[in-house]
């Protein structure tokens, strides 16, 4: 598409109907996504004689194509242009990075229920408690209440294979109930309240917790008593630690804060009564975007996600700053099918929550400004070591993991001046070598990274190879017919007895040695690169590895015994079958549940 865009023409035959635009440039990428209560409208606004802002100028002239998608509602384009922005990433729309799922304290549906961590598509039946902002916030949560309520948090697996008590039990942490040390009545209550200890109910834990406690001591039963009172104790401990409590039930806050062309939006999650966490977000913003489309954007890609666990609460309170869209609260109650309030002028609880949103945005703000600012210091340090006459743009960096030479993953990972670039990173499986042949896993792994890369335009300005010179002469053979595209090939070799600090830098070609003390900037760049290195490698190997324990046996999963395995493959004709069986298929074979063929089907996916 190299001819201009004809923009009369287009807007003359547009609707006036609710929808979606999407803006190509001349390689026929989509560069921007909008959506309109109007079409004709919105669009026009771009096409005037006179528009004021910058981003909009620079936008108009790129356009080479349009097209529109009308819907029946303002909400139904509200949901088409998120899953626009999330499929096409387009450069000026506001994109939010972090997209994962959170995680949850889940009480399971059983005899006799388990508290657990849980993330992702729900389908184990039980109640769920969160979000939580991270996974560390839900293992302290399970921590504390495993002091404080003898539930079990152990694995159906290990639950069912005891006979006698296990440790959790003599550090009185649980019940027991997998050996029927205590009686159903008995459980079940400390179920309850655990329950209602996670939807914010600790005073009236607290008053039941005394009245039983009476009952007991007026019974005569001092043990029980003393084992109430030892609850209680713990449970008011705990309100006094947690000094951030309040009546609201359920609640997010939004603080936004911007400085060095960066942007933080702060999110608080505040659930049955608790400040449960928070955390920071670094959307990738376009210059001369304004704060409310920055707002507007970061609401509808993060409440409006299919991501599995994420839900709006009844309010959101918004940072004060910020002019409030009357409109888009409406929209997204009709597309989430809720009644959402956006809340700006509060007071008390709310007001004190919105001021902390803010400190935390700030605060966040300046720890990744000063990250960026070590980092552009370093990336220096290396340029002036390596004596390079111009800035370091990219560098990467490659590591092999086995174990005893299977399951070889290699990984690359990327940094640029500000840090990691983790949207680059690449992990490449290795087959068909030698086990243990690190060096034949090395000479792949640049293959599949970088026999395409020339026509990419993604070649590093400094390639590190982490190993010593056999590992860097594989680099040096394959780049050796490259020229001048090729990399700055680097060895990084551990030094005596594998010390940070004590690395050795080889340089392709000569083989000389950069001599670094352990405290230039430099190395510190290099070690926090090949640090990375090994995590993202070592991490992908579990993972293969994982699943390779996973699906090799059906055997090995919980509930399938020599029999059972037997009549499956007989019924569907062999294991890769059975691995490719929908789970109606599993469950007509007979004697398998309908519970099972979903728990066979799941395990052969890695979720």
């Amino acid at each position: 598409m190299t001819h201009a865009f004809d923009a009369e023409n287009f807007l003359r035959h547009l609707t006036h109907q609710p929808g979606v635009y999407r803006m190509y440039d001349e390689a026929g990428d989509v560069i921007y996504v909008g959506k309109a209560k109007d079409l004709k409208k919105r669009v026009s606004s771009y096409f005037r004689d006179k528009v004021d802002r910058v981003k909009t100028q620079v936008l108009v002239k790129q356009i080479c194509d349009m097209d529109v998608t009308v819907t029946n509602t303002e909400a139904e384009a509200l949901i088409l242009e998120n899953t626009f922005i999330k499929k096409y990433r387009p450069r000026y729309n506001v994109l939010l990075r972090d997209d994962k799922s959170y995680p949850y304290i889940i009480m399971t549906d059983h005899q006799h229920p388990r508290l657990g961590f849980h993330r992702g598509a729900r389908r184990t039946k039980g109640e769920y408690f969160g979000p939580f902002p991270n996974g560390a916030a839900v293992r302290e949560s399970l921590r504390l209440m495993q002091k404080i309520f003898p539930v079990r948090q152990c694995e159906d697996s290990y639950y069912r294979a005891r006979s006698r008590p296990c440790l959790q039990y003599q550090l009185q942490r649980c019940l027991a109930p997998c050996v029927n040390v205590c009686t159903d009545e008995e459980y079940d209550e400390q179920v309850r309240f655990a329950k209602r200890f996670l939807q914010g109910k600790n005073q009236q834990v607290i008053d039941e917790l005394v009245s039983k406690m009476e009952q007991a001591s007026e019974a005569l039963d001092f043990e029980r008593a003393a084992r109430y009172r030892d609850q209680i104790a713990m449970l008011r401990r705990t309100q006094e630690r947690n000094s951030v409590t309040g009546s609201q039930q359920e609640l997010d806050v939004i603080g936004l804060t911007r400085g060095n062309g960066m942007v933080t939006v702060q999110m608080l999650f505040i659930r049955d009564n608790h400040l449960q966490g928070s955390r920071s977000y670094f959307p990738k913003v376009p210059a001369d975007t304004a704060d409310e489309e920055v707002l507007r954007a970061f609401l509808l890609q993060f409440y409006l996600s299919d991501t599995a666990g994420r839900k709006a609460p009844a309010e959101i309170v918004l940072p004060t700053e910020v002019e409030r869209d009357e409109v888009l609260a409406e929209v997204m109650g009709q597309a989430l099918n809720k009644k959402v309030r956006l809340l700006q002028n509060v007071r008390g609880e709310r007001k004190q929550y919105q001021q902390l949103a803010h400190k935390n945005a700030v605060n966040a703000l300046e720890s990744k400004l000063n990250q960026q600012s070590t980092m552009n210091r370093r990336t220096h340090a290396l340029q002036q070591v390596l004596e390079l006459g111009i800035p370091i743009q990219r560098m990467e960096c490659f590591d092999i993991s086995h174990t005893m030479g299977q399951q070889t993953v290699a990984s690359c990972v990327v940094f640029d001046q500000n840090g990691p670039k983790k949207s680059d990173y690449r992990r490449y499986n290795i087959d068909g070598i030698t086990p243990g042949d690190d060096y034949a896993a090395m000479s792949k792994a640049l293959a599949k990274r970088y026999d395409n890369a020339k026509d990419a335009g993604n070649i590093p300005d400094i390639l590190f190879i982490d190993g010593g010179k056999g590992q860097l002469a594989q680099a040096e053979k394959y780049f050796a017919d490259w020229g001048k595209d090729a990399p700055m090939l680097i060895g990084v070799a551990k030094g005596e007895s594998r010390k940070p600090g004590l690395e050795t830098l080889i340089m392709a070609g000569s083989h000389e040695t950069i001599p670094l003390s352990k405290d230039a900037s430099a190395l510190h760049l290099i070690q926090h690169i090949r640090d990375e290195s090994h995590r993202f490698a070592i991490t992908g190997h579990r993972q293969k590895r994982g699943k390779v324990k996973r699906t090799s046996s059906l055997e090995q999963i919980e509930g399938i015994g020599a029999k059972r395995r037997q009549k499956i493959l007989q019924n569907l004709g062999g294991l890769h079958e059975v691995k490719n069986a929908s789970i109606e298929q599993i469950a007509n074979v007979p004697g398998i549940s309908r519970a099972l063929a979903e728990k066979i089907y799941y395990s052969f996916r890695d979720e």
